[in-house]
């Protein structure tokens, strides 16, 4: 393990559990984006297309895929200008992203929308540095409770943007769905006062305290077998999250559950997603990564075999909130893991890095869960989880084996 903080003074300690909590609050906001597309994106796109509705999630992995291609830029940005101003950045994207979107929506582009969304995923890169960001500092036992913090704001994120969509996506009828795109917009402003609160060190270049380039090579430190597993687990996590998560709405209103129920099912599933996060890094703490990791890909296992048990508002339902709390355990786990594996000068380009990765198989992911549904169904994607998941668990047994022989 590579102890990359000193210990901090106490008034520097608390600006750094301040920044934490500012950047769990801006979560809040810039991670409801999420929820508005995923459960409004395959069917907005579905609306925007005619009989031929295979490209449907195109949109959301428009989306997705904005959050890979972002991911990289983010990082050049906060070690270019400091994470304050980079945040800053990210949320007026989001106001162009939504204003695109909801546009685009209401004079039936299908390639506007898409676009729309992909700017919205770019904005969301700089909402995946707020973990970062908020683990940059302090003791290395705050750190993963620092990246608890950060996802716990998700927790507020799934209730605002169901209801987002539930409030204002007949604002433009008899056109469905623009309102809650233009809501982005909104969602957004409300992000960028919360982000220019930040202060301390957030407000500097490069961390203040690190050069912004140095350190080992890229190639040295993606070699390391602690950074292959934290790789591995994150993508299995998210990919397997993606592939099910994606389809869900689809399948919920192709079955006659309807659209609230759909809207309702994403957001028991965020809450899922977000709301362990006020334990996870407790957890981490006392039982180590590789078992809650373990943990959540046990439980996306179980969502799997739920989903394929019926197609009932509750095996739907159910399913949605294990596929939550079992990437919760697997994504802050193998974040939590990530950290680890570089030093202050190396953390932009390896955060980079690893979001691209991330985000780019998570695209791909929610591209392939559109053109399955179409074309084999609900039943199928379900099956295609257990080989993601299966690859995942057999990386982290084999490396808490390396460990073990090394430790010897």
């Amino acid at each position: 393990m590579i102890d990359i903080t000193a210990t901090a003074p106490a008034s520097e300690e608390r600006q750094i559990r301040r920044n934490a909590l500012i950047l769990a609050t801006a979560s809040a906001f810039g991670a409801a984006v999420g929820p508005i597309t995923i459960s409004l994106g395959g069917l907005t796109g579905a609306y925007l297309l005619g009989p031929d509705k295979s490209l449907a999630t195109l949109p959301v992995s428009g989306f997705l895929v904005g959050v890979a291609a972002g991911a990289i830029p983010a990082a050049m940005v906060m070690r270019s200008v400091g994470r304050r101003s980079g945040f800053v950045l990210g949320t007026a994207v989001a106001v162009v992203a939504g204003l695109v979107a909801g546009w685009s929506v209401l004079i039936g582009s299908f390639a506007g929308f898409t676009i729309g969304l992909a700017l919205a995923g770019f904005a969301g890169a700089f909402v995946q540095q707020y973990r970062f960001a908020a683990a940059d500092a302090g003791s290395p036992a705050f750190r993963a409770k620092a990246i608890s913090w950060v996802l716990a704001g998700g927790v507020a994120a799934a209730v605002i943007g169901p209801q987002t969509v539930i409030l204002t996506r007949d604002l433009f009828a008899p056109v469905p769905f623009a309102g809650s795109f233009f809501a982005i917009s909104g969602l957004a402003l409300i992000g960028m006062a919360t982000v220019s609160l930040l202060g301390g060190e957030a407000r500097t270049v490069s961390g203040g305290r690190t050069r912004a380039g140095g350190g080992r090579r890229l190639g040295e430190i993606v070699r390391q077998p602690r950074f292959v597993v934290a790789l591995v687990c994150a993508i299995g996590s998210y990919t397997s999250m993606s592939l099910l998560m994606t389809a869900a709405p689809l399948a919920m209103v192709a079955c006659g559950l309807g659209q609230d129920n759909a809207a309702l099912g994403i957001q028991w599933h965020v809450l899922a997603m977000f709301a362990p996060s006020f334990v996870t890094g407790t957890l981490i703490a006392r039982f180590g990564k590789e078992p809650i990791i373990a943990t959540g890909l046990v439980l996306l296992t179980v969502c799997a075999v739920v989903a394929l048990a019926g197609i009932e508002l509750i095996n739907f339902w159910l399913a949605l909130i294990l596929l939550g709390v079992g990437w919760n355990f697997g994504f802050v786990g193998a974040t939590a893991m990530l950290i680890e594996t570089y030093r202050p000068e190396e953390k932009g380009k390896v955060q980079g890095l690893n979001d691209f990765l991330v985000f780019g198989s998570v695209a791909l992911a929610s591209l392939s869960s559109g053109h399955l549904f179409s074309t084999v169904g609900w039943e199928r994607i379900n099956w295609v989880a257990f080989p993601i998941i299966g690859a995942s668990a057999l990386t982290l047994a084999l490396g808490a084996l390396g460990e073990r022989r090394r430790t010897a």
